[in-house]
């Protein structure tokens, strides 16, 4: 037998055959084999391949993976492996109150669990919906057991009177158009149900197909496994090839460590910009950099990412929709030509298939150059995050690839004072604060205001919801001023078009400046210094502080379940990826020790 055909010793034979303990391994291989497994598959050397099933009832945009986990298993199979599919709790970014934010944590702690305590040699990540696919990176990272990840794949285009309608990104359009009255209730929900024609996560580049494509870049994918549409037949095609390839990966020894290195994140930061991706990668990307011992910054993100011009012609950034992406080539496309331009930087770095994301990518082109743009056709240059500072925080994020020519030339084009703008702040306490008010004309709001969202951070929310985007007034509205500047401590949906200044850090809730402020307080923004301040005395903004400190600080909401209250008491910021304190101390944990037996 070839070395491939007999693998090493591997994890799981310590439950299924440990001769130094016989009775142990009775126990163990008796209950496993009570639904149809038999003794020879536990106990003859194959690789036991666990399936993270993300894929539920209540999670419908990873719900596909129900099915595709079938291709998965018989991938599996035909490779030698033995598949056990492997609950995950689940995580819906549009079904889960308050924020589905505040599970990415739980599921990734259950994963730890699941990984780590059971006979498993492997993994495979179904990842899908924006907050699955950094728990399964982030408890891969930490058990370091060899994994891939498997995407679900994004809807099938949304299609309204003949136009592209992008999930997420029409409703904030729909949100507009209903408070100038120009639709109502019911065409509200027809326009945004548009959208969604499919199985499958959003169908911009929001969060989901952010993470996805980056998960690819991170080299944790096969090739050209992001951006396949969840119907179409190549995605149950790549389910297979997955389940085969892990399989392999196990018999190598192939792990996350030896490919999510700094130079793979690195990588990622650059394709994001490329790709015009969500505000919520750094959050994301910081975390499992974290988990599996790298470091990396909001800092890296604005370094290396800011001056790559934006390829991928996508709503929100774009036009296009994720059908579109597919056909044009997907990630490998995009990674070309970065690789012809000399952008990417590590074009060493190895990926799942065992061989670099430069072979793989290198001889690739893109299907349609309206959707993936050659570098001298970017949609934008400079299209990457900037990392702003101030006395209102210490790390802020924003997209520039969603500057609008609009808030562009009203807001950053003086002469005299270029790629930077003062305004007054209109301070709210939380989304409900906001919807109440916004549209009262006593409050003030004007061109020159700057909405101001805080109690929405990991701590004040919990967990940082997706509510920074805030729509102007309809009265500017019906004036035709559509966006104004928006800072907030919590997130945005990554399908928004917003040019947000998100992701505070240090929040409200705990200490930063934006509890300090004030309705009618200066503001100045200076994208050119990186910069975002409050205009307020010195001697003001301490005596803020004291008053403030004496009153008992910044005002939060009850927690609501035990989770809430754990997660409050352990959740780091945002700038530093919102991990549990204490929790990245844990890494390779399955190389370092095994778990004591059960009876």
């Amino acid at each position: 037998m070839s070395s491939k055909d007999k693998p090493a010793k591997l994890r799981s034979q310590l439950w299924f055959d440990n001769p130094e303990n016989r009775e142990m391994t009775a126990l163990y291989v008796e209950r496993y084999v009570n639904y149809g497994l038999t003794r020879d598959e536990l106990q003859s050397g194959k690789p036991i391949i666990a399936i993270a099933q993300t894929g539920s009832d209540l999670s419908p945009c990873n719900r596909h993976h129900i099915e595709l986990a079938k291709r998965i298993r018989d991938g599996i199979i035909a490779n030698g492996g033995v598949p056990l599919e492997v609950p995950v709790h689940p995580i819906q970014e549009t079904g889960k109150r308050p924020t589905a934010m505040l599970d990415r944590n739980l599921a990734y702690l259950s994963l730890v669990e699941s990984l780590y305590g059971y006979p498993l040699d492997g993994v495979v990540l179904t990842i899908g919906c924006d907050k699955t696919t950094p728990a399964l990176l982030m408890a891969a990272a930490t058990v370091n057991i060899p994994a891939i990840a498997f995407s679900v794949g994004p809807m099938l285009n949304g299609y309204f009177r003949g136009e592209r309608t992008g999930s997420g990104t029409i409703v904030w359009k729909a949100r507009e158009l209903h408070a100038e009255g120009k639709i109502d209730d019911e065409q509200f929900a027809e326009l945004v149900t548009s959208s969604a024609p499919s199985v499958g996560y959003c169908n911009t580049m929001g969060t989901a197909t952010t993470m996805n494509s980056l998960a690819e870049a991170l080299g944790m994918q096969l090739p050209g496994s992001a951006a396949i549409p969840a119907p179409y037949r190549e995605r149950g095609q790549m389910a297979y090839a997955t389940g085969k390839r892990i399989v392999d990966m196990v018999r190598e020894d192939l792990k996350p460590s030896d490919i999510m290195t700094r130079e793979a994140f690195e990588n990622v930061i650059v394709t994001n910009s490329a790709l015009g991706g969500s505000t919520n990668a750094p959050i994301h990307m910081v975390a499992v950099a974290r988990h599996i011992g790298v470091e990396l910054t909001n800092d890296d993100w604005q370094n290396l990412g800011h001056h790559v011009p934006l390829l991928t012609n996508l709503q929100p950034a774009g036009t296009y929709l994720g059908e579109d992406f597919h056909r044009a080539g997907g990630v490998p496309a995009v990674i070309a030509e970065l690789l012809k331009a000399n952008l990417l930087p590590h074009p060493g770095a190895l990926t799942a298939n065992g061989r670099s994301i430069g072979e793989n990518c290198a001889d690739r082109e893109t299907e349609n150059p309206d959707v993936i743009r050659p570098i001298s056709g970017a949609l934008m240059q400079d299209a990457g995050f900037l990392n702003l500072k101030g006395n209102l925080f210490d790390s802020a994020i924003m997209k520039t690839s969603v500057i609008s020519d609009a808030f562009r030339k009203r807001y950053l084009s003086n002469p005299d004072d270029l790629e930077a703008f003062e305004g007054t702040a209109v301070v709210f306490d939380g989304p409900e604060h906001y919807n109440r008010v916004i549209d009262d004309p006593s409050l003030g709001v004007d061109e020159n205001s700057i909405l101001v969202m805080r109690g929405a951070g990991p701590l004040g929310y919990p967990g940082g919801a997706e509510v920074v985007n805030m729509r102007p007034p309809s009265y500017l509205l019906n004036k035709g001023v559509s966006a104004l500047p928006c800072i907030g401590d919590g997130r945005q949906s990554g399908t928004s078009a917003s040019p947000s200044i998100l992701n505070a850090s240090p929040e409200a809730a705990a200490g930063g400046g934006l509890a300090l402020l004030r309705n009618g307080d200066r503001i100045r923004i200076d994208l050119s210094k990186s910069r975002v301040d409050a205009l307020v005395p010195s001697e003001e903004w301490a005596k803020r502080a004291e008053d403030l400190a004496a009153s008992g600080g910044y005002q939060l909401p009850a927690s609501q379940t035990p989770w809430q209250k754990y997660f409050r008491e352990l959740a780091e910021p945002f700038a530093e990826g919102m991990v549990l304190r204490g929790a990245d101390e844990f890494q390779r944990v399955a190389q370092k020790s095994v778990p004591r037996d059960n009876h």
